[in-house]
């Protein structure tokens, strides 16, 4: 598996598919079309690997980078800025994955941009819908994932306790465990 998806909503998975945005070098996790191609069948959001293209790939990252400008505008309680919220309901707009039923049970096809579609049309739910107000990005410095917190409570710190949430807490404790011994 090339992909992680510590969110569980396909948008803001894609989103993190830019690790470490803070950092000098951001870590790019599709540099190439036969990644995004993986990225698609990896999250399942279709069976059969669509074929994307270089100019497939520009389209996703351009994607990409636009969900993210919006969330973070989201995070920080700011007004959405109309030129972004344009372009991505023009992306939302795309034609749909192709969904089947079949003596195999379901069955989802198309191509990369159909793909994106369905992504940007996830994205407008989040984002214009009442989980908006559940977009949340990971507490640990180093990590830029965004989320939704469906925690009780709505205390959730970390993108997935896993990774980030464990590697916090073991250097917490590791701290801990040196100041104790001074």
């Amino acid at each position: 598996m090339n992909h992680a998806f510590p969110c569980g909503t396909l948008p803001l998975d894609f989103v993190g598919t830019l690790r470490a945005r803070r950092n000098a070098a951001p870590m790019e996790k599709l540099p190439s079309p036969e990644l995004l191609d993986a990225w698609f069948t990896e999250s399942g959001m279709l069976d059969v690997v669509p074929g994307a293209s270089e100019a497939d790939l520009e389209d996703a990252l351009e994607l990409r980078e636009l969900i993210y400008e919006l969330v973070a505008g989201r995070l920080a309680g700011e007004e959405l800025p109309d030129a972004a919220v344009d372009a991505l309901n023009r992306r939302a707009a795309g034609m749909p994955v192709e969904v089947r039923l079949g003596p195999d049970g379901v069955s989802r096809t198309g191509s990369a941009s159909q793909g994106l579609a369905g992504l940007a049309r996830a994205a407008v739910e989040i984002l214009g819908g009442d989980e908006g107000t559940l977009l949340r990005e990971c507490a640990r410095p180093e990590c830029t994932q965004v989320y939704l917190d469906h925690s009780r409570g709505h205390r959730r710190e970390w993108c997935a306790m896993k990774t980030c949430g464990s590697r916090v807490k073991s250097a917490a404790y590791r701290a801990r465990q040196r100041s104790a011994k001074s």
